[in-house]
């Protein structure tokens, strides 16, 4: 069934370990209607990523555009990496699979630049001006870049190597879990990145996001940046992908 209302339209967030979506009203950013989650499938292959989607969709009874994220860079709707997906993606067209499961037009993203459109149009971003780096920590880390609010999309900051390895290689949520970092530690490491990102960048605002974004309370105070650049917490937490997809589809449609 289509929406009634063009302005609520369905967005999806695919994930390591579930898929979720969600109606949305793209005018205020709020959800319409609870979540719905689905374990991401093992392997996470081409076709079992798309029949989950599919059920997303039947369970919101939904056909119209829809803002898919996926975990890796994008481009025209395929597929060009795969660091944290199965190999079988890469130059893969995701977003022509998907809308054949659907049968509605898709708008494909990285995961990150969607969380940062949600941020930037409904969150802790609006108004702000000059560059804003928005980066998420979870399985990796991902990051979206903004000047004076338009994305510079598929940034892959969390690939900066410091001190000879990736950065996401010793400062994601999934290594601090892993490694039992204490947040005070963590917040060290992170802070060097962050550091290494205002001598390229220049930033005005930095916004720390994904997973541990719920956790604010136990690493903020222990972070800083070289010439004191703010360093907000973003507000739109575990439904920012959701939000900033479906914000892309209604900008497309």
């Amino acid at each position: 069934m289509r929406s009634s209302n063009p302005n609520i339209l369905l967005g999806i967030d695919i994930g390591g370990t579930g898929i979720k979506g969600a109606l949305v009203n793209v005018k205020t950013g709020k959800l319409t209607k609870e979540r719905f989650r689905i374990k991401t499938p093992h392997p996470a292959k081409p076709d079992a990523i798309a029949e989950v989607i599919e059920q997303i969709a039947k369970h919101f009874d939904y056909s119209g555009p829809t803002g898919i994220t996926f975990p890796a860079i994008v481009k025209d709707g395929v597929i060009f990496s795969a660091t944290n997906v199965d190999e079988s993606w890469i130059n893969f067209d995701a977003a022509k699979l998907f809308q054949r499961h659907l049968g509605c037009p898709v708008s494909l993203l990285n995961d990150a630049d969607a969380a940062g459109i949600a941020e930037m149009r409904f969150g802790a971003g609006v108004a702000r001006r000059g560059v804003v780096i928005l980066l998420t920590f979870g399985t990796g880390i991902g990051s979206a870049i903004f000047s004076d609010g338009v994305l510079l999309p598929n940034s892959e900051f969390g690939q900066l190597k410091i001190r000879g390895k990736d950065i996401e290689l010793r400062a994601s949520e999934r290594i601090r879990e892993k490694r039992d970092i204490s947040f005070k530690k963590w917040a060290g490491i992170v802070s060097e990145f962050l550091e290494e990102l205002e001598k390229l960048f220049s930033p005005e605002l930095f916004l720390i996001g994904g997973g541990i974004s719920k956790k604010a309370d136990k690493f903020l105070p222990y972070l800083k940046a070289r010439s004191h650049v703010p360093i907000e917490v973003a507000k739109m937490q575990n439904d920012a992908g959701i939000i900033g997809a479906a914000t892309l589809a209604k900008i497309r449609s």
